[in-house]
């Protein structure tokens, strides 16, 4: 099950905090010590530290990771944020892409088939809170996949070569067949070929039967 293990007891501070990481410098790790200097010392305060962990922003030891440093670019935040609630509610937006815009009830509910329903109900409105606040500070609209397009079975099939012009050979009047008088021009199709001695075996031929 890939679903977060932390959790927000209170999400009423959650936009300072983020505002606070944004605004200082990425520190070597965020310990309690770090966060209580960014001005949040209360209990529940400390356990946005477990919650950047599942979103991808931080190791175990707490040592900053790439994405970390990505959302200090306020320029693209909200998309970085919206990356790290993909990941780790991953399995819910396996069932639903759109996982973002599920009304709480919805959400309790495929949680607790994901978590085949050993999560407390106390649990799953925690994790509805936090995830929540989390979409509200995030930015999905520029973090939505984009549908698979079909496939063209004929777009990239190759095309077969041009087939050569037919070669076509006239037999002026002058020495065309004669029958009772009448004059009949005869015009031959040869085969296509890049053997000159079948052309010149069609042409004895055409002068010992015809010509």
């Amino acid at each position: 099950m890939s679903l977060p293990k932390s959790y927000l007891t209170s999400t009423k501070r959650l936009p300072e905090i983020l505002e606070a990481i944004q605004s200082a410098q990425a520190p070597d790790q965020f310990t309690v010590r770090f966060l209580e200097q960014l001005g949040f010392k209360s209990k529940g305060d400390r356990l946005i530290i477990g919650v950047l962990k599942d979103l991808g922003f931080l190791e175990e030891n707490g040592t900053p990771k790439k994405r970390y440093y990505e959302f200090l670019d306020q320029s693209h935040s909200g998309t970085v944020l919206a990356q790290g609630v993909r990941e780790a509610w991953s399995d819910l937006f396996a069932v639903n892409i759109n996982a973002h815009q599920l009304a709480k009830a919805d959400f309790i509910g495929k949680l607790k088939t994901l978590s085949e329903g050993k999560l407390s109900d106390r649990v799953l409105d925690s994790h509805y809170m936090t995830f929540s606040a989390l979409v509200k500070n995030a930015d999905f609209t520029s973090h939505t996949p984009a549908p698979s397009k079909p496939k063209d079975e004929h777009k990239d099939a190759p095309h077969p070569p041009p087939a050569e012009p037919r070669k076509t050979v006239e037999i002026p009047s002058e020495v065309g067949s004669k029958i009772g008088g009448l004059v009949y021009n005869i015009q031959i199709v040869l085969p296509e070929s890049r053997d000159p001695a079948v052309y010149d075996a069609l042409f004895r031929s055409l002068k010992e039967h015809i010509l």
